[in-house]
């Protein structure tokens, strides 16, 4: 095995070597091959600068392109070989071997990037040489015609190197197309012999791929009208094979100014397009599943928007339900398998013109149809995609169950922009996701514009609490027996700058989800304790005696809730038993003695801790032994059957038992939603304790409820 060089001046002088020896063939130079190898140096040594350059740098690889014309090597299969060298050898010789694989990764995409800027810049100095030639070829092929008999020698001595030796094609033809001459670089492009290449009209060499304008510019040319023009054409070779060229024409007069013949100058770009074509393909398509990327989609997308007056799209974006789960448990290279098995089914699907299918990223994929009845082909469209992951995937001898969610979106073109459309796709995969996943759901505008509010409300909220848009307002609880305010609920509320006011069924979700409950509710627990100590100040026994404050699962399970609430009692001068901190009983369901644990011992300080919404938990009744709570708060349902007249028996027996349940367990009862003054005597009847709702007072500033404490107390 051969050994690898040691350092990396030793492995850039390996790379030079390398370049050298299969460029050395191809170039029109005296240096011998060593020299060569020394010349290139310089150039390997930028060039693996730019490899490891943190940013990518196009100008300098251009440099090093034109630097290859400098150095003679002019001929179009010396790109080639510096291309397939530098692919071949860059990273391996200049770069890290023990890199991790995703810089690795960096490099290769990078040696991509340099390629495909050292061609740039390879065809841009051998355009411009090319040009000066022309120039040269010009002037001496007009100086040859016009030139006495005793110059018309040397001229045409002159002109005949030129013509010879230049590295680009060179023809010449008369005005009705017939070629007349070409030289050897000419020939070797259309890969015949001169004899196939001299003799044939001009006009022969049309192909289906030339531009529009290219025929009307050679008829302007051969008339006169135009001196010169200069395109990108394509010919058919001997071979049936394709020559791509940058082809420019110009038209030689005679001494008096008449056209007499077309000089065409070609230079060979079929290598630098192939090359361009491999590179948009890998700019524009996954590389796990072959199918196009965001950026093709993207494209593919805007143009379908923009495709007028009477045309459709309809789009399906997929997101697969647990691949994280199968990432997780089996390993990534088991997903990507799966990805790979999914994107040739979904490819499957979308098979009719005007449909395609691409790779967002990680498990997401799109589904594109356009036309004009796209209402009726995305519909089918979401089916086939929906009973081509039925079967399961087979992966490493397993069988994967495969599962996603759809959302779908349609509509006309030129409404919407790209990234509109795709956020309501987004928006509605997730709307089926949440529904149970493996499913399609239609998008809905006013389901998008919720989903967009919520949106804006989350990440407004951090913002929100600094800039104190917050403000709390006051139910008061009322004893059923003598009807005396015995405290009141605090209800926080966001008072938000475009939307108003906001409820805490607005907000709250969307605090917990974004983990801002914890701060938020240590604010409102701050300011209820202070404004308990205040209605204390101020109005003695006749204020509220207690303020209740609700409490998330999330604050339940944060560390700090003991301390904190301690803090903030201790700091306002609040005794314990003015305070009530209300729970959910869903929050309660299954809990361990390590979540009951801080509330037992704010319980034992003598905070009060309140059930909320008792009865829509489905707990265990006898779990209630077990929680530290004294008081229990019926959910507002069972009070909906008390506004009819008689009351449902059902709901009376219901709540019967459960506060005579509650007063055998040493706990009060209190009721929420009461509204009507025959629900609140009712409730009395049946022993509940404390009552609120509409029918005593909305939720409202603080000063109003020491008003109605005062009514109770005088009344």
């Amino acid at each position: 095995m051969r050994a690898e060089p040691d350092g990396p001046e030793d492995r850039l002088q390996r790379f030079a070597t390398i370049w050298s020896r299969a460029l050395f063939p191809m170039t029109s130079t005296s240096l011998t091959r060593p020299e060569l190898a020394e010349r290139l140096l310089p150039l390997a040594r930028r060039l693996s600068q730019a490899l490891h350059a943190r940013v990518h740098h196009a100008a300098e690889a251009k440099a090093i392109g034109a630097d290859l014309i400098a150095a003679h090597c002019t001929d179009p299969d010396a790109l080639s070989a510096t291309l397939d060298c530098v692919d071949a050898y860059l990273v391996l010789y200049c770069g890290d071997p023990d890199a991790p694989a995703d810089v690795q990764e960096a490099h290769r995409s990078r040696c991509a990037r340099l390629q495909h800027a050292m061609a740039a810049g390879f065809a841009q100095a051998l355009r411009e040489r090319t040009l000066a030639e022309q120039e040269a070829i010009s002037a001496a092929a007009l100086k040859a015609q016009g030139a006495v008999a005793q110059a018309l020698h040397e001229s045409d001595a002159r002109f005949r190197a030129v013509f010879e030796g230049a590295a680009i094609g060179i023809g010449i033809a008369d005005l009705d197309g017939n070629v007349l001459q070409v030289n050897t670089a000419l020939v070797r492009m259309f890969g015949g012999s001169e004899q196939m290449v001299r003799g044939r009209n001009v006009m022969e060499w049309t192909h289906p791929e030339d531009a529009p304008q290219t025929w009307k510019l050679y008829e302007e040319l051969v008339q006169g009208d135009r001196e010169h023009f200069h395109l990108e054409k394509a010919f058919y070779r001997p071979d049936g094979t394709v020559l791509w060229t940058n082809l420019s024409m110009s038209l030689l007069r005679d001494a008096d100014g008449r056209p007499r013949y077309q000089l065409a100058l070609m230079e060979d770009t079929t290598e630098r397009r192939l090359l361009n074509l491999r590179l948009r393909y890998e700019a524009t398509h996954d590389a796990l599943t072959g199918l196009p990327n965001r950026t093709l989609f993207f494209e593919r997308l805007e143009k379908a928007l923009n495709a007028g007056e009477g045309q459709r799209f309809g789009l399906c974006y997929l997101d697969l339900d647990g691949f994280k789960t199968i990432n997780d448990s089996l390993g990534h290279a088991a997903g990507d398998r799966l990805l790979v098995e999914v994107a040739d089914r979904l490819q499957s699907c979308a098979t009719a013109p005007g449909e395609m299918v691409a790779r967002l990223g990680g498990d997401e994929f799109v589904a594109l149809t356009t036309g004009p009845d796209t209402q009726r082909e995305v519909d089918e469209l979401a089916d086939r995609i929906m009973n081509a992951l039925v079967t399961p995937v087979s992966v490493d001898g397993r069988e994967l169950l495969v599962r996603g969610s759809i959302g779908v979106v349609e509509g006309p073109s030129g409404e919407r922009g790209p990234a509109d459309v795709l956020r309501s796709a987004d928006i509605t995969m997730y709307r089926a996701k949440s529904a149970g996943g493996n499913r399609y759901e239609l998008a809905d505008p006013e389901a998008d514009a919720r989903a967009i509010t919520r949106h804006g409300l989350t990440t407004a909220l951090p913002a929100a609490l600094d800039r104190n848009e917050f403000f709390i307002e006051y139910q008061p609880l009322v004893h059923l027996g003598d009807g005396s305010v015995s405290g009141a609920e605090a209800l926080v509320r966001w008072l938000h700058p475009q939307h108003g006011v906001l409820g805490p069924d607005r907000f709250i979700p969307l605090a917990e989800h974004t983990g801002l409950i914890v701060p938020l509710g240590r604010w409102v627990l701050d300011q209820s304790v202070r404004q308990a100590r205040a209605w204390q100040r101020e109005h003695g026994p006749a204020g509220p005696l207690r303020v209740n404050v609700n409490l998330s699962p999330c604050q339940l399970t944060h560390p700090g809730l003991v301390s904190d609430t301690v803090e903030i009692l201790e700091r306002v001068g609040l005794e314990p038993d003015a305070l009530c901190l209300e729970v959910t009983e869903s929050a309660l369901i299954g809990a361990d003695d390590d979540l009951l644990k801080p509330l037992r011992r704010l319980a034992e300080m003598g905070v009060d801790i309140a059930l909320d919404d008792f009865g829509t938990g489905y707990s265990n009744l006898a779990n209630l032994r077990r929680l530290p709570v004294s008081i229990l708060k019926l959910d507002r349902s069972f009070t909906q059957g008390m506004q009819q007249y008689p009351a449902d028996p059902v709901d009376l027996k219901i709540v019967e038992g459960i506060v005579s349940l509650a007063h055998s367990l040493d706990l009060t009862v209190t009721v929420e939603g009461v509204e009507t003054g025959a629900q609140a005597e009712q409730l009395r009847i049946l022993g509940c304790d404390t009552a609120q709702g509409w029918y005593y007072a909305r939720p409202g500033p603080p000063e109003r409820l020491h008003e109605l404490a005062l009514v109770d107390a005088t009344g």
